[in-house]
């Protein structure tokens, strides 16, 4: 198949673009080259071009003949504040607007688009009393006090974690995650007028070789190991139990490579992309220092607003559907995460 790939210069969609080629397919790689994503100055990869695709008029050209759209390009990252609000919606959603309508006009029915888990808000909980309930937002005072774990919002009960399907509502909770919201309401509204497909694959904690240092980009396991290699204690927050489920960037790739692949796909298909093993951020960090033999994690106390603090999912609807089980467990993966070459 001849398959265009958003974002192709990126951590992800880079590995997307090698698995692709290995699987005999056509890449036509586009990105925009963010500062934010690549550093300023840095230079595009060999076949891939720069597009934007709030671009109409450029990218409309290498539509002709695609079968498949796999839409990576998106500015990540929590957001800073409501300044940021613009640029989201600008690349996130406009952008993946005009994708859309570009798709319509050349006739390609067919996206597997990036999600991410952080379209669930908070996660899901039981409380033993009260069965499955929605936690309010942590408050100040909890959290100033050392207490991290959510309570039942109608008994207070301490309520404890549970794996999300795909089924479990959208609750955006920073402009990142209410711009990826949007973009799967927009592909799904694209594929009933369309009588297109989506696979809309919800990404968890990705992680890798080629990951970003040091950038908005980067995920927690690089920014632990950044502070490792200048000799300093990775310094975890809370009290390092919030549970996430980390997959490898391998995985995503395979997860893509099997909805691409996934030919006979109707309507709109939201499958969580993880691993299936979850683990606590302390976990993480000392996964991390032992393989380098750096100085133990520093569990801090302190705590970020808005931080969730747990989100874990379910695999199952993705093997169901895609056949795509993760390959690469959180301990095997971080060791040898602990010595990858990242981009810089």
């Amino acid at each position: 198949m001849r398959v265009l790939v958003t974002g192709a210069a990126g951590f992800i969609g880079a590995r997307i673009g090698v698995a692709l080629l290995a699987r005999g397919h056509e890449v036509v790689g586009i990105d925009a080259m963010l500062d934010a994503a690549h550093g300023a100055g840095a230079e595009l990869p060999a076949g891939v071009r720069w597009v934007d695709v709030r671009d109409a008029d450029r990218l409309a050209p290498l539509l002709s003949g695609i079968d498949v759209v796999c839409h990576q390009a998106a500015m990540v990252g929590a957001g800073v504040n409501a300044a940021d609000a613009p640029a989201y919606g600008s690349h996130n959603d406009y952008g993946t607007t005009v994708l859309l309508a570009g798709m319509y006009a050349a006739g390609v029915r067919r996206l597997v688009l990036a999600s991410s888990m952080v379209v669930y808000g908070q996660g899901g909980f039981d409380c033993p009393v009260h069965g499955s309930v929605e936690p309010q937002p942590r408050r100040t005072e909890d959290l100033d006090a050392g207490v991290f774990e959510h309570r039942c919002p109608v008994g207070g009960e301490e309520v404890t974690w549970r794996l999300v399907g795909e089924d479990a509502p959208l609750r955006p909770r920073s402009l990142y995650a209410a711009s990826k919201t949007a973009q799967e309401h927009y592909a799904l509204a694209w594929s009933e007028a369309t009588g297109g497909s989506v696979v809309a694959l919800r990404y968890h904690n990705v992680y890798g070789p080629g990951m970003p240092r040091d950038t908005p980009y980067s995920g927690v396991a690089a920014i632990f190991r950044s502070a490792i290699e200048r000799g300093e204690a990775p310094k975890v927050y809370e009290d390092g139990g919030q549970m996430r489920d980390f997959v490898h960037v391998d995985d995503i790739a395979a997860a893509n490579v099997a909805a691409i692949e996934a030919a006979d796909m109707t309507g709109f298909h939201a499958a969580n992309v993880c691993s299936g093993r979850p683990v606590s951020i302390l976990d993480v960090a000392t996964m991390v220092c032992d393989a380098r033999g750096g100085l133990p994690p520093q569990v801090t106390g302190q705590y970020r607003s808005g931080d969730v603090r747990h989100i874990v999912a379910d695999p199952a609807l993705a093997a169901d559907l895609l056949g795509f089980r993760a390959a690469i467990g959180p301990a095997d993966g971080l060791r040898e995460f602990a010595f990858a070459p990242l981009r810089t």
